[in-house]
């Protein structure tokens, strides 16, 4: 099972057990609830739809809190003897993803379905 979620304005695929880095999100230790914006079982059902969306979530746990690699922006123009060097380092936070939830019961076998037909036809049966 996984699923994908929206967090600082980037999307994410997860499963139980991955660690991911996103923005910097809480505290060390936090638990967090993430909305999924798409979610496919063991059984490769996908589940999108709006209102089924609104009863899943994804919960994580803050790992820890770090900083991401120095990028370097050099702006230039010609000619003029303008330049400009400037650096920056995104904070980090390390989310492990603990569950993935759906928010509902699990749809019965088919099985059990061909078992409920059977006592129905069986209930008739007898009434009639």
């Amino acid at each position: 099972m996984y699923a994908v979620i929206r967090t600082g304005g980037k999307q994410y695929k997860v499963k139980v057990g991955d660690l991911i880095d996103v923005e910097k999100l809480g505290d060390d230790g936090a638990s967090l609830e993430l909305e999924p914006l798409l979610v496919v079982d063991d059984d490769g059902n996908v589940t999108s739809a709006a209102d089924d969306l609104a009863k899943a979530k994804v919960t994580a746990s803050v790992v820890d809190q770090r900083r991401g690699r120095k990028i370097r922006v050099f702006t230039y123009k010609n000619k003029t003897r303008q330049r400009r060097t400037l650096g920056h380092r995104q904070s980090l936070t390390r989310l492990k993803v603990e569950t993935i939830d759906l928010g509902t019961r699990k749809r019965a076998s088919r099985s059990s379905g061909k078992a409920k037909q059977e006592q129905q036809q069986d209930k008739q049966e007898q009434e009639g």
